[in-house]
């Protein structure tokens, strides 16, 4: 079953679990899995229109992935973690 993950940044939606196991064959379900647990990580992951809001980047063992329908192994890994830019 797919795992996602959650950077520390991410505790206030969150709380003290840091990952979700997901029943989920793409990554929008992964994610969808994750905001059932943690509503309130909906709007911070997603736009209104549904895609990755831009300053949150996603990894899938360890490829940084933007489509939602992008397909999950069963032991694949998903982090998700806040963009930053700056210098």
């Amino acid at each position: 079953m797919p795992r996602v993950v959650f950077t520390p940044q991410l505790a206030r939606f969150v709380g003290p679990v840091d990952a979700v196991q997901a029943d989920a064959g793409t990554l929008g379900e992964a994610l969808d899995a994750a905001f059932t647990c943690h509503p309130r990580l909906r709007g911070y992951v997603l736009d209104d229109q549904g895609a990755l809001r831009a300053n949150v980047a996603v990894f899938v063992d360890g490829q940084r992935r933007t489509a939602l329908a992008d397909t999950l192994a069963p032991a694949s890994t998903v982090h998700v973690l806040q963009a930053l830019s700056g210098g």
